[in-house]
């Protein structure tokens, strides 16, 4: 079988496009009735999957309860769009420093991604799919992507070594596996 490789365009060059798309979107009223997640490609196109399971949100939630008790600068966010070589993706959680909240200002989506975009993982997601997002996630800026498995077991990775690390560096004492209440 061929291996096929395909080149993103550079995150600076994809940063106009994907914003404008982005606030295109947003402002469609047939788009604010859809329940579940929207994200675009490279191209533009609209991504649609259904909503999560109740899992998927609790799980959410207490990430970001967690991030938001260990820190009062910054800002959590879930669902939140982030500018990426290859369209818009929404990380589940994310946390963003204050300097990174001041650049997206009124914008309604991240030019760069935040400090920490979190992947609460679903059945549905592929390995390949999560790599894929880890790598346009430290391409866009981000310094730690995490991934929470369905069990509430953290993995963390820091920009830079792509390896799994034993923790978040930004954010040390944040668990190793969470609990939904």
């Amino acid at each position: 079988m061929a291996t096929l490789s395909i080149e993103l365009p550079p995150h600076a060059q994809q940063v106009d496009c994907n914003l404008r798309r982005w606030a295109e979107l947003m402002a469609d009223p047939e788009l604010t009735r859809f329940e579940g997640r929207i994200e675009t490609d490279r191209h533009g196109h609209v991504l649609m999957s259904p909503p999560p399971a109740p899992n998927h949100g609790a799980l959410q939630s207490e990430i970001a309860y967690h991030l938001r008790s260990l820190s009062s600068e910054g800002r959590v966010i879930t669902e939140c769009p982030v500018s990426t070589s290859d369209g818009v993706k929404a990380a589940d959680v994310a946390w963003a420093s204050p300097a990174c909240v001041a650049e997206l200002a009124d914008g309604v989506c991240f030019p760069r991604a935040p400090e920490i975009c979190v992947e609460v993982l679903s059945p549905r997601n592929t390995a390949a799919e999560m790599l894929e997002k880890k790598a346009l996630y430290f391409d866009a800026g981000a310094r730690e992507v995490w991934f929470c498995a369905d069990s509430g077991s953290m993995r963390f990775y820091l920009a830079g070594s792509g390896a799994e690390a034993p923790g978040s560096a930004l954010f040390p004492t944040f668990p190793g596996r969470i609990h939904p209440r």
